[in-house]
């Protein structure tokens, strides 16, 4: 058997592994070492596995994902996405649809000082839904909003799909960071003109809420500086070189600790919970990321990512229709499998193909973020639908799906706008150094 047909078969072991619901760092080291044990020798597998896992759980650069996570569980339990929430409320909810829309900018801005769709999603889905079914708002605009708008987390900085993207790549999580604002912005915008749209062909979906004194926004807008400044302090800090992504995790975490001190919004059971469950998520992270670099290196020997690599260039298709191919496989992977190890898996393959069309890493890395989005609401995974279904136990799930429809469609719109006009999101981090 050719090494080439060895990693083919590979891959589609693997995927059997992940439909029969197989752990994902298990699947991937198990497949990952065998492969490469056949392609190579048994020797050099049980060389590889202890190696590679080592390697990685030791790696300082890695320790930056554990910090980010700690900062994102901090945040939440300081009470800065519900602050977050009130002034977009004060702001935007006086209009038809106002509180969705609201709720997607409280997203995109607890998104800047925590990095995961799901707890963002969690978080505003606690705030916005209650407050969603005070006003009457129909359930299906509800809860497609928040589930939709909760994917924001991991587009605007700082994200650990940026930071994972940014570690096997060999890319600046500087620029990676500062160059998901612009498309995360422009996303909520289009996100908004879907709120918008429904709420013009139902009126009833969205109905106009209480008008804010400029006063009670002004209040409101002043109890988020804490949340500014910390998204300032530790994006910049690490922008102009203060801190590593290391140091910029840890000092967000510290400081999102000390605002929720100083507020009193943390007490000591809270402080354990939250450092319990970012334990618990990083190490969860971590275990995939190194058992998939025991798979990435099957894949080197396999010789699949060159072999993939040189199939593209013979099609001699336009580089645009190959980027538009890698975009469907991510929308349609995104569907059976979580984000994190769809990065993982496919990065190694497709990342030499896209250098070798000429694109920009970091604008590929923002398109990847982007369709990632997509994946954490498209069906039958949905990870932000499930985490949705549980705030809003009396909403039937095929109505949360049908909800997520038109800002599946705004997602869609902005992914082909970076793609035709990639200076959008190359703009800010040309100005990085």
């Amino acid at each position: 058997m050719s090494p080439e047909t060895a990693g083919l078969l590979g891959i589609l072991i693997l995927i059997a592994f992940f439909i029969i619901r197989m752990p994902i760092a298990f699947a991937m080291a198990f497949v990952g070492f065998v492969g490469f044990s056949f392609v190579t020798s048994i020797k050099s597998g049980l060389s590889l596995l202890p190696r590679d896992i080592f390697e990685q759980l030791t790696s300082y650069s890695i320790s930056a994902i554990p910090m980010f996570i700690l900062m994102g569980y901090y945040a939440f339990s300081a009470g800065l996405g519900s602050r977050l929430y009130d002034a977009a409320y004060k702001v935007f909810g006086h209009i038809r649809g106002g509180l969705a829309i609201a709720s997607i900018f409280a997203c995109a801005a607890f998104g800047a000082i925590c990095g995961s769709s799901t707890a963002t999603a969690a978080t505003m889905g606690k705030l916005a839904l209650p407050a969603m079914k005070k006003y009457g708002y129909n359930d299906t605009l509800a809860t497609g909003c928040i589930a939709a708008a909760g994917s924001l987390g991991i587009l605007i900085p700082p994200s650990v799909i940026f930071l994972i993207y940014g570690f096997m790549t060999e890319q600046s999580i500087g620029k990676l960071f500062i160059s998901g604002i612009i498309p995360g912005i422009t996303l909520a915008i289009l996100m908004s003109l879907a709120v918008l749209i429904t709420c013009y062909r139902n009126p009833t979906y969205g109905p106009k809420g209480e008008k804010s004194t400029f006063k009670e926004k002004l209040l409101s807008c002043l109890k988020i500086l804490d949340a500014v400044g910390l998204f300032v302090l530790v994006v910049g800090g690490l922008l102009f070189g203060f801190f590593t992504p290391t140091q910029a995790g840890g000092i967000g975490a510290a400081g999102a600790l000390i605002i929720g001190l100083i507020r009193r919004e943390i007490n000591w059971e809270s402080f354990v919970q939250n450092t319990r469950e970012a334990l618990r998520t990083s190490c969860m992270i971590l275990t995939i990321i190194a058992c998939a670099t025991v798979f990435g290196h099957f894949m080197t020997v396999s010789k699949i990512p060159l072999f993939v690599s040189k199939w593209v260039s013979s099609l001699e298709l336009p580089p645009y229709v190959v980027m538009v191919v890698i975009v469907l496989i991510y929308l349609i992977g995104g569907c059976f499998i979580d984000a994190i190890p769809l990065i993982i898996l496919t990065i190694p393959i497709l990342f030499p193909i896209v250098m070798k069309l000429g694109y920009d890493p970091i604008w590929f890395g923002v398109i990847i973020v982007l369709v990632t989005c997509m994946g954490v609401v498209t069906p039958p995974v949905g990870v932000n639908v499930y985490v949705v279904k549980g705030i809003a136990k009396d909403v039937p799930l095929e109505q949360i799906f049908k909800g997520i429809f038109p800002f599946l469609i705004a997602m869609i719109v902005a992914s082909l706008i970076f793609i035709f006009y990639p200076p959008i999101v190359t703009f800010l981090p040309s100005f990085v150094r």
